[in-house]
């Protein structure tokens, strides 16, 4: 049992970042229309209707899930999704890069 929830969190994961590049890279065109992204957005959410949504523990895959709500979201416009994905990118890279504690351990002492 344990390893199909494994299986099924991994696929929701994956299905939610490539949702997410998509919504990035239509947001980043210039030739960039609303209408068009909705559009694009409402095809793409259909991969979510062949899931079963996953409870997320991590910092990043709940911004993820909730970026891509904010993404089918009428209200918001394309400077806003920006920022927010520019934030998702943000905390993404901030999770892989670790400070060497001796580095900082070895400028205190002198």
């Amino acid at each position: 049992m344990k390893n199909e929830e494994k299986f099924l969190r991994v696929k929701y994961i994956r299905a939610l970042e490539k949702f997410a590049n998509s919504a990035v890279n239509a947001l980043k065109r210039e030739d960039f229309n609303i209408m068009l992204f909705r559009e694009r957005m409402q095809k793409n959410a259909k991969i979510f209707e062949k899931l079963q949504a996953v409870f997320l523990d991590s910092t990043y895959t709940k911004a993820l899930e909730n970026f891509v709500n904010e993404c089918l979201d009428e209200r918001l416009d394309q400077k806003t999704l920006i920022l927010r994905a520019n934030a998702l990118y943000k905390l993404k890279n901030k999770q892989s890069y670790k400070k060497n504690m001796r580095q900082i351990n070895f400028k205190d002492e002198y």
